[in-house]
């Protein structure tokens, strides 16, 4: 019997438009009837992720839980005070921050108070984000290090189309960044990301489950992308949408036969949650 649910967001959860398809409403709403608790998961800020999830009854997330930043931290839904916190390593976000500068990439950096700060955006990225809140776009040219944001950041990642140059550029700098206390991943097929070390959804689920007595056996892991691999390996069951990546399909207990854009939790329900025979089983 599974009793907690954690799901990745963008390209998991929501459709392209960042809207929850009406079959996974239901699915949240048979969640709740049959004792499952639902957790967002994502590595956008807690007031970000809340904004996506609005189209839910609030009734359905009562006594929840939100884990943002990539597994850094923990909130109890509606409570904007986090549970548990991270931080990048002061030096090593500036080194960062002051490559992307050098060669315009185009940057995303994240603030503790769910700020996402933005730059040097080509005009894909720029429609990608006209539907989320919290985004303020800056010139680098006019900040020269990151002292505008104070001591702490959580997040920083670089964007691109070119996601195989992006992999390519994380590899070089993975050795430096672990050196320092950051790791490298990647996500939505655009993003490089730095994290502290030790930071990912899978600590963070565990985190959760420990702090709610569930087992590890008991939870459920939903991604799609690198940035979701650790949850989906620690999960008791680990699952992927369609459209998961191939990097992350070997690590997938399950793979559903629904892409993300279709509303796959409807299936995830019937598979692996709805009492009977066969469920949980993830042939």
């Amino acid at each position: 019997m599974y009793r907690l649910v954690a799901s990745d967001m963008d390209e998991t959860f929501l459709d392209t438009e960042h809207k929850i398809p009406e079959v996974n409403v239901r699915a949240v709403r048979r969640m709740r009837e049959l004792g499952v608790l639902f957790v967002p998961s994502s590595g956008r800020p807690y007031a970000s992720i809340m904004e996506s999830i609005r189209e839910l009854d609030p009734k359905l997330m009562e006594g929840g839980y939100v884990i943002s930043f990539n597994g850094g931290f923990i909130n109890r839904y509606g409570d904007p005070k986090p549970l548990l916190t991270c931080s990048l390593n002061h030096e090593l976000a500036e080194e960062l921050y002051a490559l992307g500068r050098e060669h315009g990439y185009c940057m995303h950096v994240y603030a503790p108070d769910g700020l996402i700060y933005v730059c040097n955006l080509p005009e894909s990225e720029r429609r990608y984000l006209s539907t989320l809140s919290g985004i303020v776009y800056f010139d680098p040219a006019d900040e020269k290090n990151l002292s505008f944001l104070g001591d702490d950041v959580v997040k920083l990642l670089y964007m691109s189309d070119d996601f195989s140059g992006l992999r390519e550029l994380g590899a070089q700098l993975k050795p430096e960044v672990a050196a320092k206390g950051g790791s490298v991943t990647y996500s939505s097929s655009r993003y490089l990301e730095f994290m502290p070390a030790g930071v990912n959804k899978g600590t963070g689920l565990l985190h959760l489950a420990k702090m709610l007595g569930i087992p590890r056996e008991e939870t459920i892991g939903v991604g799609d992308a690198s940035n979701d691999a650790q949850m989906i390996e620690l999960a008791g069951l680990g699952v992927g949408v369609a459209n998961v990546t191939d990097d992350v399909r070997p690590l997938c207990d399950a793979v559903l036969d629904t892409r993300s854009d279709q509303g796959a939790f409807g299936e995830l329900v019937e598979r692996f949650l709805e009492p009977g025979e066969g469920a949980g089983e993830a042939a």
